[in-house]
């Protein structure tokens, strides 16, 4: 039964996921990806990931989802069409800083012996012994809020710039 569910919440991800980048509403573009989390969630739960699975639903399927319904009704999109792609200097910052961070990424991702997530999580015994003394939560809120407090805290000043942005450019002009 779990090798059927997988499959089907597999089919279900990968249709809306397809769905969620064809179609040219955004609303109905918002609907298709919160079908996907959900059942990526779907797929958590057969893996026995319960606490990243309702994390996907109550963070990304909730909180983020509200969050980008209120940015497509600020912004009103769909009425007064422009090229959203500016070009020359934004083009070539753009790619600038584009560039930049997949550089930082290539750089991070080779030497991944450096990271201290490749201490906690070494193989299948240490995660289990990790999860016995400090449960789910606490794996996983022990580096994030000690190692990686800053990066955390990054992605809630970024999500706060984009409501900002979100606002200023929805706002009328008199």
């Amino acid at each position: 039964m779990a090798d059927i569910l997988f499959y089907v919440f597999s089919a279900v991800a990968l249709g809306s996921a397809i769905l969620m980048v064809t179609r040219k509403n955004p609303v109905a573009s918002l609907l298709y990806m919160v079908a996907t989390l959900a059942s990526i969630a779907g797929i958590y739960v057969l893996f026995e990931a319960h606490f990243l699975a309702a994390v996907q639903i109550i963070v990304y399927a909730g909180a983020i989802m509200v969050l980008f319904l209120f940015v497509i009704m600020l912004l009103n999109l769909g009425h007064d069409y422009r090229d959203d792609l500016k070009r020359g200097a934004g083009a070539i910052l753009a790619f600038i800083v584009a560039g930049s961070t997949a550089g930082v990424l290539a750089r991070q991702f080779r030497g991944a012996e450096a990271s201290p997530l490749y201490d906690y999580f070494r193989g299948a015994e240490t995660i289990d012994a990790l999860l016995a003394e400090k449960g789910a939560v606490g794996a996983i809120a022990q580096p994030l809020f000690t190692d990686y407090v800053v990066a955390f805290e990054l992605t809630g000043i970024l999500l706060l710039v984009a409501v900002v942005g979100a606002l200023a450019l929805a706002k009328r002009r008199v």
